[in-house]
């Protein structure tokens, strides 16, 4: 085996540790992937000289991905004042039957990347989540993370402490155990067919709050519609807009590592406009559903199957 194999080799047993970290710091699986992507040609154009005064691969690879995830993030910025009604995080869609093998099944088990806590990491500066995510989540140092900043040691640490406190502040709960998710999801969708609002509203958290991501592509809520009982009536309206029929092709997924519903698009029928194609994420509190997110944008959708 050349160097060069070998050391493709060993890059691949880092790839979804890298796409993990491009991940938490995008929100999005097409800069993350493009990130890694990048990493390894760097790698790969080095000299051998080069490549032997890399102590730590995975270190190294580390701050190349971050230093090009940052300059994503602040390009990114200005395309989001662009954007038409809110954004998520481009959606991790993966299989609960799922053999494990599919490199995103490793990045999702971290907490870290549940679409609720990646929505409050979108409301970081670049710096803060770039500081904090690569030293809190990845224990990068405070010096490689200056360098990568271009700002000194104290101002990066005082850019993850921003960051920490914003986060401890808006911190989600828990991801709760599997079983937990599919008896709270049964359930709430057991009530939607009842059709009852009382019904929906006791499994919906008070505070819970429908998100939706269309970018103005799709059709889905326009801004966030927060409170139990405007979201248990967005969604029986929608149910009763678009008619029963249009649910017939739901499926189970996992989306961020949590319980989540993929909705093929439905072409309607003479009593009911069509139904586009989209992924449903939900957070789940104290035993009932917090957050809901509706992701429709189609170039969000773009590496999601049909399950």
């Amino acid at each position: 085996m050349s160097s060069t194999d070998a050391l493709a080799v060993e890059f691949t047993e880092h790839r979804p540790y890298l796409l993990g970290v491009g991940y938490r710091l995008t929100g999005s699986r097409a800069d993350a992937e493009d990130a890694v992507q990048e990493s390894w040609l760097r790698l790969a154009g080095l000299t051998d000289a080069a490549r032997t005064g890399i102590t730590d691969l995975r270190a190294w690879l580390t701050t190349v991905v971050g230093r090009i995830c940052l300059d994503r993030l602040r390009s990114a910025t200005a395309r989001r004042e662009r954007y038409v009604g809110p954004w998520l995080p481009e959606p991790l869609v993966t299989d609960p039957n799922g053999d494990g093998q599919d490199p995103l099944d490793a990045v999702v088990r971290d907490d870290g990347v549940r679409m609720a806590a990646l929505v409050v990491l979108d409301r970081l500066s670049p710096q803060q989540r770039v500081a904090f995510v690569l030293h809190d989540a990845f224990g990068v140092p405070f010096g490689e993370i200056a360098e990568l900043l271009g700002s000194s040691v104290e101002a990066t640490r005082q850019h993850a402490t921003r960051a920490r406190r914003a986060v401890a502040d808006a911190q989600p709960p828990a991801r709760p155990a599997l079983a937990e998710q599919q008896e709270v999801l049964g359930r709430f969708l057991a009530a939607m067919a009842t059709g009852d609002v009382t019904a929906v509203v006791a499994l919906l958290h008070p505070d819970a709050v429908l998100v939706g991501d269309s970018d103005g592509k799709a059709k889905t809520a326009v801004n966030i519609i927060s409170g139990a009982d405007k979201v248990a009536r967005f969604i029986l309206g929608l149910q009763t807009r678009y008619g029963a029929e249009s649910f017939a092709g739901m499926r189970f997924v996992l989306v961020n590592g949590e319980l989540g519903i993929y909705l093929p698009a439905w072409a309607g029928d003479a009593e009911h406009p069509p139904f586009d194609r989209r992924v449903f994420g939900m957070a789940i509190h104290n035993g009932r559903l917090s957050a809901l997110y509706d992701i429709v944008n189609p170039d969000k959708l773009t590496q999601v199957g049909q399950p």
